[in-house]
């Protein structure tokens, strides 16, 4: 795992998450022009905290939980919230 991801999941943890996968997709994008300015990640959250939230505040959550990585070390985020409820 590399050194973002594992910040990732570190960071992830103040959501408290049930399940949380985080993978590290850069090496597809070897090349890429944008890939040099960071990776490219895929994340799977599941977090009781997103209950009641529409896509856009949980997106919002994640965000505020990863903070300056988003512009240093990570280039593109997928990702994928939801509530035990919606497994």
């Amino acid at each position: 795992m590399s050194d973002i991801a594992t910040l990732l999941q570190q960071r992830l943890q103040s959501l408290y998450p049930e399940h949380l996968q985080v993978t590290d997709d850069s090496a597809a994008h070897a090349g890429h022009a944008g890939a040099k300015s960071g990776g490219h990640f895929d994340i799977v959250i599941v977090a009781t905290a997103f209950a009641g939230k529409n896509r856009l505040q949980r997106q919002r959550m994640v965000y505020d939980a990863v903070g300056d990585l988003m512009h240093h070390g990570i280039h593109a985020l997928s990702m994928r919230t939801l509530t035990p409820e919606e497994i």
